[in-house]
């Protein structure tokens, strides 16, 4: 079963960064399910997932995670709470993590991926990226957040990506100083408010012809 072009480009219409969400309502478990496994399934350059995906679910947690984002009421309000984070390196050990289950998910022993190996580390150690690793990693995570947003807008669910938060603090938060991790950004996910005054604004974008050309 596939989706059509135009019940594609209605849902994306549909979709805004939800400002404020209704606290009654919850996304049913079977499509936060989903949702997960939209994150786990997003794309990254060689493959190699440099992320981690903290579902806040704790209370009083997302109070102090509030805190820390200049009080913002996505944080506690939402029915659930993603904090996106990124390793602040990249390292053949971390090749080799992801080419073990490579050789794993493709009955392929390690030996044969020797070649690929060289290609991945190389461009890690001395690659265009190999001067800010942990920026590359980033931008990976973005990817995640985007395929995440989309999946979400599918299945009727409302997001709002949030980078208006006290970075620093969160890693405090969240125990990641001094992790291989650090905080990038964070998606409250839910379902709107009625009185949300941002949900039928209209949304303001260039025209196609400015901003996407054919050559």
């Amino acid at each position: 079963m596939t989706t059509s072009p135009a019940e594609l480009l209605q849902q994306l219409r549909w979709r805004y960064a939800t400002k404020k969400f209704d606290p009654a309502r919850h996304v049913p478990a079977e499509a936060w399910t989903a949702l997960e496994q939209a994150l786990v399934l997003a794309p990254s350059s060689f493959g190699l997932q440099p992320w981690k995906f903290l579902v806040i679910t704790r209370p009083e947690l997302r109070q102090q995670l509030r805190a820390a984002s200049w009080g913002q009421s996505q944080v506690t309000d939402a029915s659930h709470y993603v904090v996106f984070t990124a390793l602040r390196t990249t390292t053949a050990d971390d090749v080799d993590r992801y080419l073990q289950a490579q050789s794993a998910a493709h009955g392929r022993p390690i030996e044969s991926l020797a070649g690929y190996r060289k290609v991945v580390v190389d461009f890690v150690q001395k690659g265009w990226a190999s001067s800010d690793l942990g920026g590359w990693n980033a931008r990976q995570a973005y990817l995640a957040l985007g395929q995440f947003m989309t999946a979400a807008a599918m299945l009727g669910i409302d997001t709002c990506p949030m980078e208006g938060i006290d970075k620093g603090a969160y890693d405090r938060l969240l125990g990641l100083d001094g992790s291989r991790f650090t905080t990038l950004c964070a998606c409250a996910v839910g379902y709107r408010a009625a009185d949300d005054k941002y949900a039928g604004a209209p949304k303001v974008r260039f025209p196609l012809a400015e901003v996407v050309e054919h050559r």
